[in-house]
């Protein structure tokens, strides 16, 4: 097996992405009416203003005008962890991407660091191997026991389980992928705007793996240098690792060197945030004390109605009612459009919690309810530490092989590790179940879209658990916000939308709609 380079192809582009952006700028000055590309080089005296205030904006931090030009990339041969780390880890993109839990990996799919050589090498891809091997033996194992429990979900459907296989095995590529290593290749469609360009070649040697990180990101300029040198030659150098906020605290914390993998501080940490969160998956950290009567606040401020014409409990069921606010009710989540609905930006909650990375890798792409993630290796403490899927934990057989493999697993990381291997070429051999451990947040407004999709018995089932452990906590503080948030069915039943399940062909097969947030419950 040996090591593959990414594949960054650029599918489309912006015409004239420097010209756009400058033209936009110089825009917001004219008295002529909208400038267009063109115009930026119509004369010599175009060309020289055009130079003058593209370098004058850039200095001055008025950027804008980049977002203006896209970039439409598909990337292949790319790692789950570069992904999760750095494509996936801010707010401005856009990505479609090859799901681990419906489509299975292909056996030597993965990522083997170019520089890696000799018995670091053969430690590495003996780690590979063995968690790729796990995740096809767990597959045919969880069979029998999936297939019992899709079909106690879906009883009409047993008498013909042959129709059924497809799904099932789905379900098991979907408990199994908690095995595969965070090396495993992914392919995506990946959309930026100029100026998240710019950060990516700026920051493309930050933490968690700066070497990937540079193939794909010079991969990526260089397809943009082809279409428009311009636009690259004013990007600004990247930072140097070494001159990264997170690297700086390593090195001047552990005075002995600058290495983001220390064990014993790791668990001392893990020990910490573990025995606040106890079991659950999330827990309430902090939220905006006042946040019903500033909701509601709100609310009559955006329609100038007073509280003695429009009091508290009418204001919120104005805004989170689905029969009063039937937005709530659509798929296309037009409520950052709506006057009304935009009032439950003002109330705020923070959550502390506790995930695997692969069900973190869905977390992150509700991108408005942003969270500060880790550095990874930072948290690994040097023993076995991961997230159990809950159809494991019920079965003995089931757990018993799980537990053996994962113990294998970080077996072989920490043979590579005393080999010498680099902390960031072991971070690919960590397994999507390791945990994240985080905080995250946002505005009622984006946590209410979360929550509405996250408690469908379709979610992904560590989301789906978080959701409920945050609804729940959010019911004992704000009563009269919570009442009012359950899965998309329950919603659209309130607003008397039809069919109350959204997701045609791939209902869940239980009537979520009658049920109250204190029953919600799944094994799958």
């Amino acid at each position: 097996m040996e090591s593959q380079k990414p594949i960054v192809q650029l599918l489309d582009a912006t015409k004239e992405p420097f010209n756009l952006a400058i033209a936009s700028a110089r825009t917001c000055y004219s008295s002529k009416g909208v400038l267009l590309p063109e115009d930026m080089v119509r004369t010599e005296k175009s060309l020289e203003i055009r130079d003058k205030v593209a370098k004058s904006t850039k200095k001055a931090g008025h950027l804008t005008t980049r977002q203006h030009p896209h970039f439409i990339f598909t990337l292949d041969k790319v790692s789950r962890q570069f992904v999760w780390s750095f494509l996936h880890s801010h707010p401005y993109y856009n990505s479609e991407q090859v799901s681990q839990r419906y489509v299975e990996v292909k056996k030597e799919n993965y990522y083997i660091p170019p520089s890696l050589s000799g018995e670091q090498k053969e430690l590495y891809l003996e780690a590979i191997e063995y968690a790729s091997n796990a995740y096809f033996e767990y597959v045919e194992l969880l069979h029998p026991f999936i297939q019992d429990e899709y079909f106690l979900v879906y009883k009409a459907r047993a008498s013909y389980p042959e129709k059924w296989q497809q799904p099932i095995k789905k379900k098991c590529l979907e408990v199994a992928r908690y095995l595969l290593p965070l090396g495993t290749f992914t392919y995506l469609y990946h959309t930026v705007n100029g100026l998240t360009l710019h950060r990516y070649h700026r920051l493309m040697n930050s933490f968690d793996v700066p070497e990937e990180q540079r193939l794909v990101v010079e991969a990526m300029i260089e397809k943009v240098r082809e279409v428009d040198p311009l636009y690259v030659d004013e990007m600004d150098d990247p930072i140097p690792l070494e001159e990264t906020a997170e690297y700086q605290f390593f090195h001047e914390f552990y005075k002995d060197g600058s290495s983001e993998f220390r064990p014993e501080a790791a668990k001392n940490f893990v020990r910490e945030f573990d025995e606040d969160i106890d079991t659950r998956y999330s827990r309430l950290a902090s939220y905006s004390s006042s946040g019903p009567e500033v909701l509601a606040s709100a609310v009559r401020s955006v329609i100038g109605a007073t509280k003695s014409a429009l009091n508290d409990e009418e204001a919120i069921r104005l805004v989170l009612d689905p029969s009063k606010n039937k937005h709530l009710t659509s798929t296309l989540n037009e409520t950052t459009m709506s006057p009304l609905a935009r009032a439950m930006f003002n109330v705020h909650y923070s959550f502390k919690k506790r995930i695997s990375h692969t069900a973190d890798s869905q977390d992150q792409r509700h991108r408005m309810v942003p969270g500060a993630r880790p550095v990874l290796m930072s948290q690994y403490t040097g023993m076995p530490d991961y997230i159990v899927p809950k159809v494991v934990l019920k079965y003995s057989q089931l757990e018993e092989t799980y537990r053996r493999k994962m113990d294998g697993i970080f077996k072989n990381l920490n043979r590579f590790l005393e080999a010498g291997g680099k902390p960031e070429y072991a971070s690919y051999l960590l397994p999507n179940a390791f945990p994240i451990r985080f905080y995250e947040g946002g505005d009622l407004l984006n946590l209410h879209h979360k929550w509405r999709a996250r408690t469908c018995y379709n979610a992904q089932e560590e989301i789906f658990q978080a959701s409920i452990n945050e609804l729940t906590d959010l019911s004992k503080v704000h009563p009269q916000i919570a009442k009012w948030i359950k899965a998309p069915c329950w919603i659209r039943l309130q607003g008397d939308v039809k069919p109350y399940c959204p997701e045609g062909d791939h209902y869940c097969g239980t009537q979520v709609w009658k049920r109250e947030l204190s029953e919600y419950d799944r094994t799958l």
